[in-house]
């Protein structure tokens, strides 16, 4: 359930009737959005007369029950407003979030020694990302795979961190790790495979860090909501969600399929970014520069791209990372398709000529 209250409604009188619900064995959330404050209701209000909570106060604007199972996640819970999630980095506070530029993360799928992963983020930054991504703990399907490094690939992160002012996003797999992986994330990753590990999800909301969680493998778009449910009521509102393509019938020509429908429906959803990952969604670099033009056009928030200096080496998910002459040229194309949206922002290191660009221009003879 929750409360809008009146644009002009005083501070005084919106403590007052949270206040006064306190009483009632239930828990306000204030929620001040650019055009209204909304006090969300937390609790059991299934027996409570809304009648009773308009006769509260008259700059009580409305008061509406929140029918989806997901309450903090959902659309309705902030009154129609979009989220804005804003994570400091050592280059300035980046911003997630509909009415902003598209955010960019690139990076390795693991963290594999010092000199690739500065590297990386180096060229990275100059091609226009905002954070660097790595693994330091990776999920692998078989336990003979490359497991990641451990603590020492967080240093490593770090080390890029201070090199670059990148941001890091890097995976937690357990609880036991939350502490190492906080303290250099600033963005913490909650995999596929464990977006329904439910006590990481309550520990993850704990820390009150962003969070970016990704969908698992064949979860519904509502148990992919119900599990961000579980950051969100645990105290943690910096939710970010990921789809990084889910198991259907062909795994000959691509790793996953990539729902890009999912933007338009969550858009009518939750108030979450939204991010796509389309490296893992398709497994071959040949498909990502394609899926992330069309992550744009539908309406995506951020996107995350693999990058290596030399996949064919890579330790894990080699086929599936751009080289970083490829990244780059990526950023160049993604650039006026972004711009016509408006969701890009200026980089001024470009200089090469986008192919979509060349594009455009050679259509409009036609």
């Amino acid at each position: 359930m929750i409360i809008v209250m009146k644009s002009d409604s005083p501070s005084a009188e919106i403590e007052r009737v949270s206040s006064e619900l306190r009483r009632w064995n239930i828990t306000p959330e204030k929620l001040e959005g650019k055009h209204k404050v909304v006090i969300g209701l937390v609790g059991d209000t299934t027996e409570i007369d809304m009648r009773q909570i308009q006769n509260l106060s008259s700059f009580i604007e409305q008061v509406l029950r929140v029918k989806k199972p997901f309450k903090r996640a959902s659309l309705e819970f902030r009154y129609g407003e979009p989220s804005e999630i804003v994570v400091p980095t050592p280059n300035g506070p980046v911003t997630f979030g509909q009415n902003h530029s598209l955010v960019l993360v690139a990076g390795p799928c693991s963290v594999e020694n010092e000199e690739m992963i500065v590297e990386t983020a180096q060229r990275v930054k100059a091609a226009g990302a905002q954070f660097l991504r790595g693994g330091a703990y990776k999920p692998r399907t078989s336990p003979y795979a490359f497991q990641g490094h451990g603590e020492s690939a967080l240093k490593l992160l770090a080390q890029a961190r201070v090199v670059t002012g990148l941001g890091i996003i890097t995976e937690v797999m357990d609880t036991s790790d939350m502490d190492k992986v906080a303290s250099i994330a600033d963005v913490v990753q909650i995999g596929a495979r464990n977006m329904q590990n439910f006590s990481l999800l309550k520990k993850v909301g704990a820390t009150g860090k962003p969070v970016l969680l990704k969908r698992g493998l064949a979860a519904t778009i509502e148990d992919w909501l119900m599990s961000a449910e579980y950051i969100l009521a645990a105290g943690n509102p910096n939710v970010i969600l990921c789809e990084r393509g889910i198991r259907t019938f062909d795994k000959q020509y691509t790793r996953n399929t990539l729902d890009i429908s999912a933007i338009p429906v969550l858009r009518t959803l939750t108030h979450l970014p939204i991010m796509i990952d389309p490296s893992h969604a398709t497994g071959f670099s040949e498909f990502v520069p394609t899926m992330a033009m069309a992550a744009i056009a539908a309406g995506a928030d951020s996107l995350m791209i693999e990058v290596h200096p030399n996949p064919a080496k890579a330790l894990s998910d080699g086929p599936q990372s751009l080289t970083i002459e490829a990244f780059e040229q990526l950023m160049l194309d993604l650039a006026p398709l972004g711009k016509f949206f408006g969701r890009w922002a200026t980089n001024d290191n470009a200089t090469t000529t986008p192919k979509f660009a060349t594009l455009v221009s050679s259509s409009a003879n036609f």
